[in-house]
């Protein structure tokens, strides 16, 4: 018995509802762990600045000596990173110092190299040898000194579980020593398609038949949404086959997508085979165009997705549904995929009234006064995907709703 058509906002909610994150953690070594979730906290083990440190090149200096005003010291020495100045330092003397490096300890101020004059300088560089030095500033206590853990405290948090992770925080995680790091596991998703008429790529189509793309589509998709992908290829249309293929997968996976077979036709098996094998079916048909004949139902933890076979269909229930449900399930927030969508100014010709959600392919063209312009394809229908090629974005009609020139729509971009 099917379900009744959900809208799309019911179908993400229903969806959503009913996955989770893959309760798998593994470490990965720093370098590659950009993209990946952190599976926990993350706290410093040190101080940032671990020291008081220079953020100039110039000169360590006592504050208390320039109670006066700007006035000549003496250098005795010099701090460079890694090599700090461990000697005294007294008073009306002074030691060069350069960006990065320890401040002496009896020091507590610099003064930038560009306000020196110096025997024995050169290309603006202070020279630890020259005689005296002639400081014109009269520096506070704590000028251009970057203190002690006032970046980050020993102990302090400093990622927090489930962020996805950028470049940038891999270089935060290498400074507090979070070698390797603890990432969510990826969700291992069986990827398969049906239909007695697909053949390989590298296979010249016989009479009634067609290369297969949806696989190689969805896989990439999949992989960017961070599944580990178990491509199944092309399954006929045999209910035995198709029971065997797909028990295999509820047991070993942790997500099932299927593309075919989910129509209304004789040979359209695919849910009737899911539910035979015990598969609670949630939904079948959305609201939405193209792409209507979704079906979805979970089996214990694992969510089973079977999209349309039209190569669009296909993309936009990717997109719409199955993105944001692999992120939740990675243990990423699933806003980050539900909430991309921006807007744009309809360049096309007002659309038909359509009780269904309609999602056109469009070019995104920035316009002169800063807003995106929504120019839309020369699209014959869902299964013409060499047009989709030149699409940047999704145009977002509402049901009931007509685009007119110049309207500002919703977009999902396709990147």
């Amino acid at each position: 018995m099917l379900r009744a058509v959900r809208s799309v906002a019911e179908a993400i909610a229903d969806i959503l509802g009913r996955v989770g994150p893959v309760p798998r953690t593994e470490t990965v070594r720093l370098e590659w762990a950009a993209g990946r979730i952190l599976a926990c906290d993350v706290h410093s083990d040190v101080d940032l600045p671990p020291f008081e440190k220079s953020a100039m090149d110039g000169y360590a200096v006592r504050s208390a000596d320039f109670a006066a005003g700007p006035r000549a010291l003496v250098p005795i020495g010099e701090s460079k990173a890694g090599e700090p100045w461990r000697g005294p330092v007294g008073p009306g003397e002074c030691v060069a110092i350069y960006t990065g490096a320890e401040l002496p300890s009896d020091c507590d101020a610099v003064v930038m190299v560009e306000k020196s004059r110096e025997e024995g300088a050169h290309d603006g560089v202070p020279a630890a040898k020259a005689a005296r030095v002639f400081l014109d500033d009269a520096p506070s206590r704590g000028q251009h000194v970057c203190h002690r853990g006032e970046d980050l405290k020993d102990g302090e948090l400093v990622l927090r579980a489930g962020k996805r992770l950028t470049p940038i925080d891999l270089s935060v995680l290498s400074a507090v020593g979070c070698e390797p790091v603890p990432v969510r596991a990826r969700p291992r998703l069986a990827l398969l398609t049906t239909g007695d008429e697909l053949v390989a790529p590298n296979v010249k189509p016989g009479p009634g038949q067609i290369r297969e793309g949806n696989t190689f589509y969805l896989a990439a998709r999949a992989r960017a949404a961070g599944a580990d992908v178990v491509n199944l290829g092309v399954v006929p249309d045999d209910e035995a086959i198709l029971e065997r293929v797909f028990r295999d997968a509820l047991v070993t996976c942790d997500a099932v997508l299927t593309t075919g077979g989910v129509s209304m036709g004789k040979y359209d098996l695919v849910g009737a085979v899911f539910e035979r094998l015990a598969v609670e079916n949630v939904f079948h048909k959305v609201a939405i165009k193209p792409g209507k004949p979704l079906w979805f139902g979970t089996k214990g933890r694992v969510p089973v997705f079977a999209l349309p076979g039209n190569p669009v269909s296909c993309l936009i229930g990717f997109e719409v549904f199955v993105r944001a449900a692999l992120a939740k399930m990675e243990g990423a927030d699933p806003v980050e995929w539900t909430e991309r969508r921006r807007l744009g100014r309809w360049r096309g010709q007002p659309t038909r009234d359509n009780p269904r959600q309609q999602n056109l392919p469009v070019r995104v063209v920035q316009a002169p006064d800063g807003l995106d312009d929504l120019v839309p394809l020369d699209w014959t229908s869902s299964a013409d995907i060499v047009e989709l090629t030149r699409a940047d974005a999704l145009a977002v009609v509402e049901p009931g709703a007509i685009a007119r020139p110049g309207d500002l729509l919703p977009y999902r971009p396709l990147s």
